[in-house]
């Protein structure tokens, strides 16, 4: 078949560079007299001629210029000398400022793009490397959320489980364990909440909730934006999910203590902490892989609970194939299991419910006597040596020798940190994540060299994609689609949202497609346009953008007036135009004002596409951005249906002509390595229903901050913003 390969599994995938727009063009329809269709399938087409928002002449080429000035750590503006080169690719300084802006931050705020020109260019990145602009306004927004600031051990002993509180009950006599669930369970839940009032026990889907809180209300508000983008990139690249209750009540802390502190630093600190932490230890197994050691005799303690004892390789499996050298490293099953060896002993410091033993080891001899013998305490991090397989282990040609410890799992990462494969692989992720779903080589090649030169270097792998031509061409401008998030996130920014109660932004993201923290495979969400576009998720965008327009999602106040001046623009048509501008600078926006313009004068639309969106299901995407969890003939079956469904509600809007290519199946054969993780740890379920189930509607009871003062907008403003921000145009970066 014309544009498609066969890769060395036999899965069919389209050519890299053929066909590169999603749907294929449709024709004339007479099903409804707005043409919608025409304005959501034309997502991504990037027709010869067609709209581009790109000035003629865009592509010329120009030499990079090296922004990695010799002997500069500081990234301030000293180094500011050496020029983006926008301007050979036929761009304008503030159309380069923009392209920045939809790359580097959650979307630009209102006024940003100019704000960005009279810094300069240069000098408003540098500040973004450094991450040291002052958040005091987030910080006062966050003050409000109490369980931020713990440590995984006070959230253990705080945020904990149903079944945990129960037991606690039983055990001291509040329940009879015999009449569970068999009285009034009216009076049961009642005495289980008095009880854990008087205990300052909380639920564990609190916590949660305000991790998901402050997760909006930094990307929405924080200064230094970059940091914050590449902190949800790295928690990504290094997931974790909440659906594996062993790890669920360590996230906040891993997200905050390990993934943002080092999303700007060296990869191979940033490696070595995920590998430390027990969100990490306990999502992979790795804290119950056990080894023999020669040098102890007895039964080795620690954490291995229901897992059992033995050698654990689902965390040697992943660092190598997801974290580190990428699935074509060049490692083999045997390199496999020898770095599972290497890494036997690294497990979770006794706290709480975990590691019963491990504690009575560590009260009784005492944390000095047990690094005499060669334990190590870093954090929640425990090495156990009587653990550890001390034995000869060779991985890729290196040779760890008998009797090493600790350290030579130190050793070993760094080896892998350091390997050109990761430098190509990781090089390849951030031009994905940066540049476009298909990264011209050219620019992943110098980056990976970079990668190499500067000891992995996060922030001088930047410093060479804006150094680049590639980074500018037409090629890469508006290339990204947005995730649900970034739609989301970016909405409320272009709007200059004041967010108060961040929960109901978080259930239409959850609704869209994407359910932050909850994706069950260590892939991590894809990061490609492909994966988040259907008929579903595109009626999804479109509601979602109606209903924060209209003022319908809760704890969200702006006022389209001052967004424009408080000048009323003289007629729907003009709104259109105007706030085309205010929402997407520095674009040609021609053909999108055309083509939006027919549903400016349906008083219906909003229940048409509501009645669409319901129809077809949901977003065409599970709850974790899966079109289904579990792999298999009969949720297949179910999850075809639900596209069907889509059809169908399309149709009722004249979209009968799309061509809903995104089924489960082909999804999975998209991702590979999501297929094969899900195949090997299997869909754990765990507290993720606590969340977007109807059950959590917390926010109406508790806001953590003053809510937002009402805005009246005008409904027809209202809608012309709404069909904005529901348009393709609007949903790329």
């Amino acid at each position: 078949m014309a544009g498609m390969t066969t890769n060395k599994t036999g899965v069919t995938m389209n050519k890299p560079g053929v066909n590169r727009s999603l749907f294929k063009r449709i024709g004339k329809l007479a099903v409804w007299p707005v043409c919608m269709v025409c304005v959501l399938s034309s997502f991504l087409a990037k027709e010869k001629g067609g709209e581009t928002g790109h000035p003629p002449g865009l592509g010329g080429t120009t030499d990079d210029h090296a922004l990695r000035p010799a002997g500069y750590d500081g990234y301030g503006a000293e180094a500011s000398g050496a020029l983006f080169p926008y301007k050979a690719a036929g761009l304008t300084e503030r159309q380069a400022a923009a392209h920045l802006l939809d790359r580097f931050t959650f979307g630009a705020t209102p006024g940003q793009v100019g704000e960005v020109v009279k810094e300069g260019l240069e000098k408003w990145f540098y500040q973004q490397l450094r991450a040291d602009n002052p958040d005091d306004s987030l910080h006062q927004l966050l003050s409000g959320y109490d369980a931020l600031s713990l440590s995984n051990e006070e959230i253990i002993k705080t945020f904990l489980k149903g079944g945990q509180v129960l037991r606690m009950a039983v055990r001291d006599g509040l329940i009879d364990k015999d009449s569970v669930d068999k009285g009034d369970k009216k009076q049961y839940r009642a005495q289980l909440e008095d009880y854990m009032r008087q205990k300052g026990i909380k639920p564990e889907k609190e916590l949660f909730r305000q991790f998901v809180n402050q997760k909006i209300l930094r990307a929405a508000y924080t200064q230094n934006q970059l940091q914050e983008v590449l902190t949800d990139f790295w928690f990504n690249h290094f997931n974790v999910s909440i659906t594996k209750n062993d790890c669920s009540q360590f996230i906040p802390a891993y997200e905050r203590d390990v993934i943002r502190p080092n999303a700007l630093g060296r990869f191979e600190g940033l490696l070595l902490a995920t590998a430390k932490s027990p969100a990490m230890l306990f999502y992979l197994d790795n804290f119950s892989s056990t080894g023999r050691n020669t040098n102890f005799a007895g039964k080795p303690f620690g954490n291995g609970g229901k897992q059992g004892q033995g050698l654990n390789e689902n965390y040697a499996r992943e660092v190598m194939e997801l974290h580190t050298l990428g699935v074509d490293g060049g490692y083999s099953q045997t390199d496999v299991t020898q770095v599972a060896r290497v890494l036997t002993g690294w497990t979770v410091y006794p706290m709480g419910e975990y590691g019963n033993g491990a504690r009575k080891l560590v009260e009784t001899m005492g944390e000095d006597r047990l690094k005499l013998g060669g334990f190590v305490h870093e954090g929640d991090f425990l090495f156990a040596p009587n653990r550890h397989d001390n034995g000869e282990k060779t991985i890729m040609g290196k040779t760890f020798s008998a009797g090493g410890g600790y350290e030579e799992g130190v050793d070993l990462l760094k080896m892998l940190a350091h390997h050109p494969s990761t430098a190509k692989f990781i090089a390849r992720k951030i031009a994905v994540r940066f540049v476009g779903d298909d990264p011209p080589q050219s620019l992943v090649d110098k980056m990976a060299k970079t990668f190499m030169d500067k000891d992995g270097d996060i922030r001088q792998v930047l410093l060479t994609i804006v150094g680049s031509r590639e980074f500018w061409s037409r090629e890469a401008l508006r290339e990204k689609i947005k995730s649900p998030f970034e739609l989301a996130i970016s909405s409320v920014r272009g709007l200059g949202a004041s967010i108060t109660m961040p929960y109901p932004l978080y259930t239409w993201i959850t609704k869209m497609g994407q359910k932050i923290y909850y994706y069950q495979a260590p892939t991590g969400f894809p990061d490609k346009g492909q994966y988040w576009i259907n008929t579903g998720s595109l009626l999804s965008r479109m509601n979602f953008g109606l209903a924060l327009a209209s003022g319908r999602i809760p704890g969200i106040a702006f006022s389209l007036a001052a967004l424009n001046n408080h000048h009323e623009p003289e007629s729907t048509g003009a709104a259109l135009v105007t706030y085309c501008r205010l929402l997407m600078p520095e674009r040609d926006l021609t053909a999108t004002i055309r083509r939006l313009t027919p549903l400016l004068n349906d008083p219906a639309l909003e229940k048409k596409v509501g009645d669409a969106s319901g129809k077809s299901g949901a977003s065409g995407t599970g709850q974790d951005g899966l079109a289904t969890q579990n792999i298999g003939a009969d949720q297949n079956m179910e999850a075809t249906k639900g596209m069907d469904a889509s059809r169908n509600a399309g149709a009722a809007l004249g979209m009968d002509g799309m061509q809903n290519r995104q089924t489960a199946q082909n999804r999975q054969r998209q991702d590979p390595q999501t297929r094969r993780s899900l195949q090997r740890n299997g869909p754990d379920q765990g507290p993720g229903s606590e969340l977007g189930d109807g059950t959590m509607m917390e926010y109406e009871k508790e806001p953590l901050v003053q809510p937002a003062t009402a805005v009246s907008n005008s409904p027809l403003l209202s809608q012309v913003v709404g069909i904005i921000i529901g348009s393709p145009e609007f949903q790329r970066r």
